[in-house]
């Protein structure tokens, strides 16, 4: 057997394959035995069908065969000979085979790169103060004040600035026929068309900062079973990136005008929030709350500038290992969106753009979590049995299932090592973070 290997990069590797003609044909004489065992041809008895026969009647399946049992047994040797470990299932390609000639093929793959995390103790980083903003409580407790508003029917008067109209709507977003500053030129037909979206039962707040400029104009004095259509062209720098400069087509059916009734904010409105005697004890839970928050985003930093700076000691990922993190990130979004009530093939998202904006984050996400791997090992950091039942009893409890229930469910997923691997990475985080220099 020849092989030959060739370096590609850091990370992709080939090996081509060349296979003598007489083990071919033995691995055919093998398989088509077994052929000869089974097959029903008419003229012969079972079990006595010629081998000539059978090899010309069956022989692409033979071929195929013979393939499929060489290939994975002659690529896991040459990895072992050769010391190497692909991150995924080798990739096959270019395979040639026909009998009297040699078998060839080509394995190409990905392996880790050399890591070196360098210095990775006495890292120096800086720790932002966990300090609230000036009025960060007072706007906390007006967002519980907003929450518990009672709403009235308007009456006696059309709609205005301030009410919230109950609506079905629809809009349909039209094709865009100038390029977006920083396009060449405006999208395909293809991109920007969208099927009308129908949404029954929204709350339409007029006078919210988050409606379009104009938008309300168009809604202001309207009365229940008024039915309105206008076009509004969302700012370039609007919140939602994907709707920025889009102009909409809007059919409105007003059901219902209401207003708004605010609580009045005294001991009242803090004892029908729940525990609290006052309003100066809501207002010490609110402010303890956002000092917690403050501090955890704090240390959130403080962790990300890390990772930051051990990805930065790596020049290099497999992109197999990119696209896997990438994909997470994708369901992940997905699912924030499902969980929003927001169809994620209604929302008019560029999907191959919207990864290839993920790519650079998550090759460094990629990079830190090789680094951070290496150090484990090199430290001998690693999840206990201890710590992984104390995880899967977190994981009980918000469910509401037993740990064993639990643990059962996991190991059917193979999740079991996945969890591992995190718990891992977790406690590695923390051993750095002590071992650090930082400065607040």
């Amino acid at each position: 057997m020849k092989t030959e290997f060739t370096e590609v990069s850091e990370t992709r590797k080939h090996l081509s394959f060349e296979i003598p003609p007489d083990v071919v044909a033995a691995e055919i004489d093998r398989v088509a035995k077994g052929y000869s065992r089974t097959a029903r041809v008419p003229g012969f008895r079972p079990g006595k069908v010629p081998a000539a026969v059978v090899r010309q009647r069956y022989k692409d399946q033979i071929l195929y065969d013979v393939a499929h049992d060489l290939i994975p047994r002659l690529v896991g040797d040459a990895l072992r000979e050769r010391g190497l470990e692909p991150v995924a299932t080798p990739d096959i390609k270019d395979v040639s085979i026909e009998e009297g000639q040699p078998l060839t093929f080509v394995a190409d793959f990905e392996t880790l790169p050399p890591i070196d995390p360098g210095e990775y103790t006495g890292v120096t980083l800086r720790k932002e103060p966990a300090v609230l903003e000036v009025g960060a409580v007072d706007q906390a407790i007006e967002r519980l004040r907003q929450q518990a508003a009672r709403w009235h029917p308007v009456e006696g008067r059309p709609a205005a600035a301030g009410d919230t109209l109950l609506a079905d709507l629809t809009r349909t977003r039209r094709r865009r026929l100038v390029a977006m500053p920083g396009e060449a030129e405006p999208p395909p037909a293809h991109v920007d068309d969208d099927k009308p979206e129908t949404l029954q039962g929204v709350s339409i707040e007029l006078g919210s900062e988050n409606n379009p400029p104009g938008f309300d104009d168009h809604l202001i004095g309207a009365s229940p079973d008024d039915h309105r259509t206008f076009t509004s062209t969302m700012p370039t720098n609007y919140a939602v990136a994907e709707l920025a400069g889009a102009t909409m087509d809007y059919d409105v059916t007003v059901k219902a005008v209401r207003h708004k009734e605010l609580p009045a904010l005294d001991d009242e409105f803090a004892k029908e929030l729940g525990e609290f005697d006052s309003l100066d004890a809501l207002r010490d839970r609110v402010r303890h709350d956002l000092q917690h928050e403050a501090e955890h985003e704090s240390e959130h930093k403080l962790r990300h500038d890390l990772l930051q700076t051990l990805a930065g000691r790596m020049r290099t990922a497999p992109d197999v290992l990119v696209d896997r993190e990438i994909d997470r990130r994708l369901e992940e979004f997905v699912r924030r969106l499902m969980e929003q009530g927001v169809d994620p093939n209604k929302a008019n998202i560029d999907w191959q753009e919207f990864r290839e904006r993920q790519r650079q984050a998550a090759a460094d996400t990629v990079r830190s979590t090789l680094v951070v791997d290496e150090i484990a090992r090199r430290e001998q950091i690693d999840a206990t049995d201890e710590d992984l039942d104390q995880e899967i009893a977190k994981f009980a409890e918000r469910s509401g299932r037993t740990p064993t229930a639990v643990r059962a469910r996991l190991e059917k997923e193979g999740a079991l090592d996945r969890i591992r691997s995190g718990i891992r990475r977790e406690k590695t985080m923390t051993w750095l973070v002590e071992k650090a220099n930082v400065i607040g």
